[in-house]
């Protein structure tokens, strides 16, 4: 079921680091249409749009608070306890992320600095069709909230009453979020990036989708900002003779089991690890619901590949810059200062990647597809902009002017220059376009 291979097999490489970021030219021609249709004919063609790919009516598009509240009422207690419990992770966790506005003073009365400002308006997605994650609301809202994002605005699909899923609702009143619409798909990505009379255009969207919301993210991306496009999830395990076969075995089935085309890989140098670790699988994946999922994705995308040294494995784990990386080692924070890429790393053989996915705080939504070479969690820094500030004084121009118009003329942007020498020149005996001051 999941192969044992070498990092010679590098067709099977290939096809692991190969599965995302490109759509089908029918998913392009399709979101094209909507984003369109909703550019120009706003809620009416939210409605339309959801009636047939949803077959419901939203009405109203806005879900009244009335609605929210009675959903997190109806909340299984535990169920709301957890659900809590992790909030107050998540948001103290974020809370660290929150970088300050800054100035210095840089001599003559020169001010130097950077300030720190929230979006007005973030739009977030929540799936709410075949699958709905409580835990992936909270990682989208809570960076959001702890940014300081005047307005949160939700959008999900609806069910058959008229509404999105009851956990989507309860667990938007968890996090007293009070702007939910039923309408869900490319039609809400783009009610989001162009706005209509009842859904407001927003600055940037987050959230996880099927093929047609991601497509929307990449094509409105520009107008708003995007999280990312997110591709299939995936795990790495890096693990050396001390591992528990058990445990590594049962980490990478957790993420398996999200989509067939999701990735779960071993990488270790210790031969009799990876066996076992492949008996492990075989005897556990039977008793699992989603046994069929699981196979597909582990016969597709999975492995254990075996190399000659750690280095080895190390090396090869910094090659594919997966978005979960488990360090399963003797001396775990010794291995992690030796990776370079990877979305999240979990140490040590009881930091089972669920931990992450759920409560401890940290945020689940992680690049793919190797992405992690360049990207990161989300976080504060997604909801925030940073905008430079500088306060000149004329003694200080007047001391840096000449250097100033040599840069400007050197690039061949004379009215540059001669912003300069406005002032330079103002008050002095130098006739107005003088070359020099």
């Amino acid at each position: 079921m999941i192969p044992l291979i070498t990092p010679d097999d590098t067709a099977r490489l290939d096809a692991i680091m190969s599965r995302g970021g490109t759509f089908s030219d029918e998913v392009d021609a399709t979101v094209d249409d909507i984003l369109a249709r909703v550019r120009t004919e706003g809620d009416a063609a939210l409605l339309d749009l959801t009636e047939k790919y949803d077959a419901v009516r939203p009405d109203p598009v806005k879900v009244p608070p009335s609605a929210l509240d009675g959903a997190a009422d109806a909340l299984d207690d535990d169920l709301r306890s957890a659900l809590e419990e992790a909030a107050t992770n998540i948001r103290r966790f974020h809370e660290k992320q929150v970088r300050e506005s800054w100035f210095t003073e840089d001599g003559d009365g020169v001010v130097l600095g950077q300030r720190v400002v929230p979006m007005a308006r973030a739009g977030l997605y929540v799936p709410g069709g075949t699958a709905f994650y409580p835990s992936s609301l909270l990682m989208n809202a809570i960076p959001a909230q702890v940014a300081g994002v005047d307005e949160i605005h939700l959008v999900s699909p609806p069910q058959e009453d008229g509404r999105p899923h009851p956990l989507v609702r309860a667990t938007a009143a968890v996090l007293d979020l009070e702007h939910l619409y039923a309408v869900g798909g490319a039609q809400a990505v783009g009610a989001l990036a162009y706005g209509t009379d009842t859904v407001p255009a927003v600055d940037t969207i987050v959230g996880p989708g099927n093929a047609y919301v991601a497509a929307a993210k990449k094509k409105v991306f520009g107008r708003v900002g995007i999280d990312s496009v997110a591709g299939p999830s995936e795990i790495g395990i890096l693990a050396d003779d001390t591992a528990d076969p058990e445990f590594v075995a049962a980490d990478l089935l957790s993420q398996a089991e999200h989509d067939e085309r999701a990735s779960a890989i071993l990488i270790t140098p210790h031969s009799p690890l990876a066996k076992a670790v492949q008996a492990h699988v075989e005897d556990m994946v039977p008793a699992l619901p989603r046994a069929d999922v699981i196979e597909q994705s582990l016969t597709d995308y999975g492995a254990c590949i075996v190399t000659n040294t750690m280095d080895d494995a190390i090396d090869l784990m910094n090659d594919l810059a997966v978005e979960h990386l488990e360090i399963h080692t003797d001396d775990p924070w010794r291995t992690m200062t030796d990776i370079r890429h990877a979305g999240a790393i979990f140490l040590g053989e009881y930091s089972s990647e669920p931990v992450g996915d759920y409560f401890a705080g940290p945020n689940h939504v992680l690049p793919t597809g190797g992405t992690a070479r360049h990207a990161s969690a989300l976080g504060v820094d997604d909801f925030v902009r940073t905008q430079s500030v500088l306060s000149y004084t004329e003694e200080r121009l007047r001391e840096t002017g000449p250097q100033i118009t040599t840069l400007a003329e050197a690039e061949e942007l004379q009215a540059h220059a001669e912003a300069i020498r406005t002032r330079l020149n103002q008050g002095s005996d130098s006739p107005p376009g003088s070359k020099k001051p």
